[in-house]
């Protein structure tokens, strides 16, 4: 929340679209989308693409590009236009204003070794809502599985399948399908 409540000055705190005594309910909104964005792509099966997003942010690179970041935002408009009664049009430029930056900043912290606020594991045991994610080494794993440039599919399976007990890199996770692999992940 402090990472939102620093960026919303203008996207909301100085918006005449919002009025000042609902500045504190945008700002909660946005937060609450976010987790809540991060967390349909988690629970979603996009734990590759969350955390392919977390370590390109080391570099800034973290866009409305990235599909990470599509879902994110649209979860923040719904929820902005709900709670608050906007515009498709004001919710748009709120949560175009604010969601990159903040998951930019949020996900450099997490990466950086002189930050202890945030970081990979409290990511993921939060948006997995299995907090024994939280105690993963996260980052290591994924360098680890990163080994070819980019981490896909398969490097997801083979760190996942590792933590939840599924094997060394095999397929022997392939016969109970990807959702009964991390299906242990989010408590199902």
């Amino acid at each position: 929340m402090n990472l939102v409540r620093q960026q919303a000055g203008d996207a909301i705190v100085t918006n005449p679209a919002i009025p000042n005594e609902k500045n504190d309910t945008a700002i909660e909104t946005v937060t609450d989308s976010i987790l809540g964005g991060l967390q349909q792509q988690a629970q979603g099966g996009n734990i590759g693409g969350l955390l392919s997003s977390i370590m390109g942010a080391q570099g800034g690179g973290l866009n409305m590009q990235n599909p990470l970041m599509g879902g994110i935002v649209n979860n923040v408009v719904g929820n902005l236009m709900g709670r608050l009664g906007v515009s498709q049009g004001v919710a748009t430029g709120i949560a175009s204003a604010l969601v990159p930056v903040v998951l930019n900043q949020l996900f450099s912290k997490a990466t950086d070794p002189n930050d202890s606020s945030v970081d990979v594991g409290s990511i993921m045991g939060q948006v997995t809502g299995n907090q024994a994610a939280a105690n993963v080494d996260w980052m290591g794993m994924a360098s680890t599985a990163m080994a070819d440039g980019k981490l896909d599919m398969s490097d997801v399976m083979r760190v996942a399948g590792g933590f939840l007990g599924g094997g060394s890199g095999s397929n022997q996770q392939a016969g109970g399908g990807l959702g009964g692999m991390l299906g242990g992940l989010f408590g199902k």
